[in-house]
């Protein structure tokens, strides 16, 4: 059960009281997730997600409201804050940060297909196409430069192989990064997997968690989603997937020549990025709650298969008008 700090109807009847959201009429914790406490709300009105962020930097949630309301605005399929009468949409619930969205229909797709992956290419397209003018910042956590430096924490459990396959994978990665143009910047979503959309039948319900977003290269981003999005239990690239979502996603913003040379290179280091974290959370930092880490094992295979196999051409598509 991902319900870290349980709730009662009487917490959260006080708690909605200060919405304009109506009365509540049902209360259910959530069992999906690993980090924070998310309840379903019922109100004579409408269906709601309350969420209670048990832990993280705190100190960041306001980005994260900013960032959401921002894409909101911008007709993004994003669940944007609920804010209260008075405007707030960060408030403490049972000492915790909480807060309020508004429930967005459809269920996580185990097993995406083509149309699928070209309603997602597309959105996240003109997500970065308009989150290039979002004003906030916040660092990636997970760049070159977080790989650089926590990659030596894991190096002893791993056999040689795997040792000199990391070590080579983050010089290759800072060589090339550093010798290259500037890739273009935006707000990210950071964890972009299958299992934070929500689809109903073959239209996109929305994207949801955002508590990886961050601000930095765009083709980052990208990498993460074409590495979950379109790839086989083995880690080879799915050539109808790939090519569906990328079209889309091309159609809305274009890569630049760098991010067009660099593409390879960037499914590698974002295949590594989860190795690696994963990696960390079974040997160095297990999970605060009683939960099974995601497999480590996933991630190496999808860099090998990167390695072996490289990477699919990229679509030639020209931006719309």
């Amino acid at each position: 059960m991902a319900v870290f700090t349980p709730l009662d109807d009487a917490q959260v009847a006080g708690f909605l009281s200060r919405f304009d959201v109506g009365e509540l009429t049902k209360l259910q914790g959530v069992p999906a997730g690993t980090e924070n406490s998310t309840f379903f709300v019922t109100t004579d009105r409408r269906e709601l997600v309350l969420t209670l962020f048990e832990q993280g930097e705190h100190e960041e949630l306001p980005f994260f409201v900013e960032l959401l309301d921002f894409l909101d605005e911008h007709r993004i399929p994003v669940a944007g804050p609920i804010h209260d009468r008075d405007g707030i949409a960060l408030h403490e619930l049972a000492g915790r940060p909480a807060l309020l969205f508004p429930r967005l229909p459809g269920a996580h797709p185990s097993a995406p297909d083509v149309t699928q992956c070209r309603a997602l290419g597309q959105a996240l397209g003109e997500m970065h196409r308009v989150s290039r003018h979002f004003g906030g910042h916040r660092p990636n956590p997970r760049d070159i430069h977080w790989l650089s430096a926590m990659h030596h924490k894991v190096l002893v459990y791993l056999s040689p192989e795997d040792q000199a396959l990391m070590q080579d994978e983050v010089d290759a990665y800072q060589a090339a990064l550093e010798s290259a143009e500037p890739l273009p910047q935006g707000a990210l979503h950071g964890d972009l997997f299958r299992d934070n959309t929500l689809f109903d039948g073959e239209r996109l319900g929305g994207i949801i968690d955002f508590y990886n977003g961050c601000t930095g290269d765009l083709l980052f981003d990208l990498a993460i989603v074409i590495n979950d999005w379109a790839t086989d239990a083995d880690g080879r690239l799915v050539a109808e997937r790939h090519d569906a979502l990328l079209e889309a996603y091309l159609a809305e913003r274009p890569l630049t020549a760098t991010e067009r040379e660099l593409w390879p290179l960037m499914l590698r280091l974002t295949a590594l990025r989860y190795w690696l974290s994963r990696l960390l959370v079974v040997y160095v930092d297990p999970p605060a709650h009683d939960l099974t880490p995601h497999d480590p094992e996933q991630f190496r295979r999808i860099l090998l298969a990167r390695l072996e196999h490289g990477a699919l051409p990229l679509p030639d598509i020209e931006a719309r008008p």
